[in-house]
């Protein structure tokens, strides 16, 4: 099985969406490579901070990956400079890979029809009916939601731009990071602040 994790990076990527979910991959033994439009070209986050790719979108194959994670970015509501990286998604899932989108990369993922008939959430319902996609009998009012694939088909994993740790929580139950105490308790450390957690997150054996 692969281990890499490929985080997708393009110009106006909100950075505050993926790090949970990344970090505490990349610690659990995962290998995280970045993908964008092209290799080796600078993208800038909202933040300011470049990035240089390490592979291009065209040369991303299902094969090779153990998840593609989209991470919101204006760009997805203002151009469709994005709509490869949904294009790229539905390859990935189609190949029984996972896809985990958040924030505006769930419009993507909506515009492109994969939030048509599978569980799934956003910032708020009406943003992706703004898309005139036809999923909107399956959203989800939650932080994040996880819909299994079935007849093959990888996972999906959406979550709104304000749920980075639930967004994590998904990401890392799905891809075997933690078990589900670690996974918990992971969860009320991060997010609730629940000092009593730290203990039992750090009382077994470092993630693998």
């Amino acid at each position: 099985m692969p281990r890499t994790v490929h985080l997708a990076v393009y110009d106006t990527l909100a950075d505050w969406e993926t790090g949970h979910a990344t970090a505490w991959l990349a610690r659990s033994g995962f290998t995280v490579t970045t993908v964008g439009p092209v290799a080796e070209k600078p993208v800038t986050t909202i933040g300011g901070t470049r990035i240089l790719p390490d592979l291009s979108l065209a040369d991303l194959r299902p094969e090779d990956s153990a998840l593609l994670v989209l991470p919101g970015a204006d760009l997805w509501d203002t151009s469709d400079d994005l709509a490869p990286f949904a294009a790229a998604a539905r390859r990935l899932i189609d190949a029984g890979v996972p896809v985990a989108a958040i924030c505006g990369a769930t419009a993507g993922l909506a515009r492109e029809g994969l939030l048509d008939d599978r569980a799934h959430t956003s910032a708020i319902s009406y943003y992706l009916a703004a898309t005139g996609y036809r999923g909107g009998e399956h959203y989800v009012d939650a932080d994040a939601v996880t819909d299994k694939g079935v007849d093959g088909s990888g996972d999906l994993i959406t979550a709104g731009p304000t749920e980075p740790v639930a967004f994590a929580r998904e990401v890392l139950g799905t891809m075997g990071a933690f078990d589900g105490t670690r996974l918990d308790a992971w969860y009320r450390l991060f997010h609730h602040s629940d000092a009593a957690a730290y203990e039992l997150l750090n009382a077994e054996d470092e993630p693998s």
